[in-house]
């Protein structure tokens, strides 16, 4: 008796990609319309995953000419340009087999695949250190010295010592390790594309969770940059203790 096409769909439904060669392996000779569709549903998923490693493989050319290093760490950060909230640093240390699919510059992203990156990147990575500066500390240092504040900051809370440091195009003052600055790194470095992500997610999260305190602003869906709602919101309510007051000046 033939098994049903609805009970192969849930089969096929139900595999993890490494397990669609055996089904279609099993099925190919089944004539049926619906089960030619299933496997080729099938073979797509598996030509776009040959084609995602092949492009995970791209962003790993620092890695491996640097991998001599042993722990190779990339750098980025996230909210240099926004109005409120602070600027936040990433830094990750992959494992050098890393095989973590789809990793790219976090703007590349959506907000559910950065999610679900982020966990991943924090059970596999060999390290992770998040860096903060506050809308303080920007004020009163600038934001580029902010920046490499964080970034120190995240190098300093790795559990374990990086040997060279590939960063999203600048070079961090008073940091006696090896940096690579790279221009557009996080769509060139799986390393710093990771630290792009978690950088992005802790930061996310953080301005949703001050729009619970400061609802007027809509944080959670503009993050703190500038959006018409934002400086609106900001001329009739005036600034946050969140608000970057060298950034705001144009607006109250």
């Amino acid at each position: 008796m033939e098994t049903k096409i609805n009970e192969i769909k849930k089969l096929f439904q139900a595999a993890k990609v490494d397990e669609l060669p055996e089904l279609i392996t099993i099925y190919e000779k089944d004539e049926r319309s619906g089960v030619k569709a299933l496997i080729t549903k099938a073979n797509k998923q598996l030509d776009a995953l040959e084609k995602e490693k092949a492009r995970i493989e791209s962003l790993k050319v620092y890695e491996k000419q640097y991998e001599t290093y042993g722990y190779v760490c990339g750098i980025d950060e996230v909210g240099r340009g926004p109005l409120a909230g602070p600027v936040v640093a990433g830094a990750v240390i992959l494992p050098k087999d890393c095989q973590i699919f789809y990793l790219n510059d976090s703007k590349q992203l959506s907000e559910k695949k950065r999610e679900e990156l982020y966990e991943v990147i924090m059970e596999q990575a060999v390290a992770c250190g998040i860096g903060y500066a506050s809308p303080e500390r920007i004020d009163e240092i600038n934001i580029l010295q902010a920046t490499y504040e964080a970034m120190r900051e995240a190098i300093s809370k790795l559990s374990v010592s990086p040997d060279i440091l590939l960063n999203d195009a600048v070079t961090i003052p008073k940091v006696d390790i090896k940096q690579v600055p790279i221009i557009k790194g996080d769509a060139k470095s799986v390393s710093i594309a990771a630290a792009s992500i978690i950088a992005k997610v802790t930061r996310d999260r953080l301005m949703v969770q001050y729009d619970s305190i400061f609802p007027e602003y809509g944080f959670a869906s503009n993050k703190g940059y500038g959006a018409q709602a934002h400086i609106e919101a900001l001329k009739k309510y005036g600034p946050t203790p969140i608000h970057r007051k060298s950034f705001i000046k144009n607006f109250i």
